[in-house]
């Protein structure tokens, strides 16, 4: 039997087929108000806040908190497009050791396509039925100075967004924001919460503190203040793995499942979400669905540290080493018995995926756990040797001889200081930028990273590997 394509009309064919596909039985569409304009749908987005809306919808009567989807970049044409020819839906499939699972998610509502139509989604960010503008736009999306901790105003799409003759065709996320919370502001209207969806520590207080100086280099001191004594900006912990769709999944998804979806979403079973309950305007039931609602930030750095440490921290220990080894996904680095000794984590992801942007996710996910160790001295000789396959890893070398790209800010100098240090991590450790000199100066973290580079230098890493494995 063909598979069926995947829209509104054919939901209940799709839940009566053999595969038992969980579909929405709510009502969408005009019959349901769109509380959350979330800019940035992407995989992540559809199998996390997405889900988790869709469940509130489903199993609780939810109907004010529909999810209106934004593309603010030309690329995002494609997400229109897919998501538009199947009526917002979306099919989640959860993949584990034991097997697939799918469900069609249809807690998007609409999708606006910023390019296109600037003033359509201000207006949709400022109506009165709008209480929270989500975002998943990534690090560089903030505009975010990591050494500074100030906004990049002097960046291009930055500088055009605070010229106030743009104010009807913002480029950057900080743009739209300003401009419908204005709109909102004349209207006597509360301000939406913004609330980051992103990977990072803080994301709300760095939400926060880039749109208030954008507010203020606007020389806008009632709108900045107005933010900062009326906004919110809950700070949020987020985890679920979701590799890159491929066309091989779209195959599966429709030999398994009978489904033909334009961009499925392919995830793990696992999901969590760890919010602080600050909001300005109202807010969905979240913790009915799971949802962990803390009362402070302090409460979401302690779950943050411990996804950083061992989640992210994992991840790095399998990127770095499995490139080195020739190993292009994390499965089959885990079907190595020395690599499942070393670290446990069952996903089927690309390793150059997890390997991305290493320069910021290593002083985040392992440095800390270091300088926590040098401290208390306690023993890091596996973490050492994790950071030892990241220098090594920035040659783009594999152990076979094999090149690979590296896709990193700060590439062309982390492969010059490589280079030049050789097995010794002096070079590497003198970017002030990335570590400080209390790793420079400990004498037992030096002879822990050289011995470990010397190791994967001469004898590569699945011969050095079984020196860190008990």
């Amino acid at each position: 039997m063909a598979p069926l394509k995947l829209n509104g009309k054919n939901l209940s064919p799709i839940s009566a087929g053999e595969a038992q596909v969980k579909v929405p039985t709510y009502q969408r569409g005009g019959a349901v108000k769109e509380g959350i304009v979330h800019v940035g749908v992407g995989g992540f987005h559809r199998a996390h806040l997405a889900v988790y809306v869709d469940e509130l919808m489903q199993k609780h009567g939810v109907d004010d908190y529909a999810i209106a989807g934004v593309g603010l970049q030309p690329f995002d044409a494609a997400m229109r497009d897919a998501l538009g020819s199947q009526d917002h839906l979306s099919t989640v499939i959860e993949r584990s050791a034991k097997g697939s699972m799918a469900k069609v998610v249809g807690s998007i509502n609409s999708f606006l396509f910023a390019p296109d139509d600037q003033e359509a989604v201000i207006a949709k960010m400022a109506h009165p039925d709008t209480h929270i503008v989500s975002l998943t736009i990534t690090e560089s999306g903030y505009y975010y100075n990591e050494n500074s901790h100030e906004l990049q105003s002097e960046h291009p799409d930055i500088q055009f967004d605070l010229n106030p003759t743009n104010d009807k065709a913002p480029r950057t996320t900080f743009g739209f924001l300003y401009a419908a919370l204005a709109r909102r502001y004349h209207q006597g209207l509360k301000p939406f919460t913004v609330m980051s969806c992103d990977n990072m520590q803080k994301n709300g207080s760095i939400t926060r503190r880039m749109l208030e100086s954008f507010a203020r280099l606007r020389n806008d001191s009632v709108m900045a203040n107005w933010i900062a004594e009326q906004g919110a900006f809950p700070n949020a912990m987020v985890d679920r793995i979701t590799p890159q769709t491929s066309a091989a999944d779209k195959t599966a998804l429709a030999d398994t499942f009978g489904i033909e979806d334009s961009w499925p979403v392919v995830t793990e079973p696992f999901m969590q979400w760890v919010i602080e309950d600050q909001f300005s305007d109202g807010r969905p039931p979240f913790e009915k669905v799971g949802v962990q609602v803390v009362k402070d930030i302090h409460a979401v750095e302690e779950f943050e540290k411990h996804k950083l440490r061992l989640l992210n921290g994992s991840h790095s220990a399998i990127g770095y080493p499995g490139q080195l080894a020739g190993f292009k996904y994390v499965h089959e680095a885990m079907e190595n018995p020395l690599f499942h000794k070393f670290v446990w984590q069952m996903m089927q992801d690309e390793l150059p995926r997890i390997c991305l942007n290493a320069s910021g996710k290593i002083p985040q996910f392992i440095m800390p756990s270091i300088a926590e160790s040098i401290w208390t001295t306690s023993p890091f000789r596996r973490l050492c040797f994790v950071v030892a396959a990241w220098f090594r890893y920035v040659s783009g070398v594999d152990d076979n001889g094999n090149t690979f790209a590296v896709a990193d800010p700060m590439r062309e100098e982390l492969h010059t200081k490589a280079h030049a240090g050789g097995t010794s991590p002096a070079e590497l450790l003198s970017i002030k930028s990335l570590f400080g000199d209390d790793l420079r100066s400990d004498k037992r973290f030096l002879q822990e990273i050289t011995t470990a580079m010397e190791g994967i230098a001469r004898d590569g890493i699945l011969k050095t590997l079984p020196k860190y494995v008990d």
